[in-house]
């Protein structure tokens, strides 16, 4: 199978959105599963890729009644987040989108006391209309953002290697809720599936799913790990690393390179893995391959 959206490296003049993305795990008999949402191929966002829930804030996200929700005070999810610069109300207004877009892409409902039953009734009134914040305000809940884990930061270069837009998007980890199940919405995405790193890898491989740099090395970052547990630990115990990509092209090859490799700007390594990616016939590979990191 080809890649039905292929590397295109494009300047792009506007400034990056803010956004959300979950890194939704579980656990299995061969280590963590990721959850993967194959999005429509006519999205304008990463068409026909897999990825993990997510999407841009929404204003409503950092609003005093859904923040009143988000089940931490704003002072404390700022702290977690460990980014300074921003102000409160902002850094608590990504736990909240990251659970509104699990919720909406996936259906799971990172929530306190979200079990199978009240997931069914939220979804129901979800499909009626109703707005995320209305939804948790009627079943009385709040959203469970202790189990969310600062994971990675990562912006989209001015030269996005696959999109026509940019995102500054904070990316959690989280395991799945006991008792709830992940579907897709049928909407902006088409399938869904959970798979260990190494299958994923392996069927980006071979050319069967699609692929985006960042959903690439974060597959490589769980995949070290043996549990959930394992993931999560890790994480809490550091700061959430920056990564922006640079990229160059060199003799008909273009490589996307990351913090610590000779040819980015930031000398220190931010993540275990390689340091860069090259474009090899419409995908992504490190130097020699992934065989290093499938062993």
């Amino acid at each position: 199978m080809r890649p039905i959206m292929e590397p295109i490296f494009r300047p792009v003049a506007t400034p990056p959105r803010a956004a959300a993305t979950v890194v939704l795990l579980r656990d299995s008999r061969d280590g963590p599963e990721v959850l993967m949402l194959h999005r429509h191929g006519s999205s304008d966002v990463l068409g026909g890729v897999y990825v993990f829930p997510g999407g841009k804030l929404d204003t409503q996200d950092s609003e005093a009644a859904l923040l009143a929700r988000a089940g931490a005070p704003a002072e404390t999810l700022h702290m977690r987040l460990g980014e300074p610069g921003l102000e409160a109300h902002v850094a608590a207004a990504f736990f909240v989108a990251a659970c509104r877009e699990t919720f909406e892409e996936a259906s799971v409902l990172i929530a306190r006391g979200a079990d199978a039953e009240l997931v069914q009734r939220a979804s129901l009134r979800a499909r009626e209309g109703l707005a995320f914040g209305a939804m948790l305000a009627e079943f009385g809940i709040e959203v469970a953002s202790d189990a969310l884990v600062p994971f990675t930061r990562w912006i989209t270069p001015k030269v996005p290697a696959m999109m026509n837009k940019r995102f500054d998007a904070r990316f959690f980890a989280a395991a799945l809720p006991e008792g709830q199940q992940a579907r897709h919405d049928e909407h902006e995405t088409i399938d869904s599936a959970w798979m260990t790193p190494r299958a994923a890898l392996q069927r980006y491989r071979r050319r069967e799913i699609v692929l985006a740099p960042a959903q690439i090395m974060s597959l490589m970052q769980v995949g070290r790990h043996r549990t959930v547990a394992e993931v999560l630990d890790e994480a809490s115990r550091r700061s959430p690393p920056l990564i922006e990509p640079e990229s160059f092209h060199e003799d008909g090859v273009r490589t996307l390179v990351y913090p610590g490799d000779p040819r980015h700007s930031v000398p220190v390594r931010a993540m275990p893995g390689p340091t860069r990616l090259v474009v090899h016939e419409g995908f992504f590979e490190p130097p020699g391959g992934f065989d290093a990191f499938l062993d």
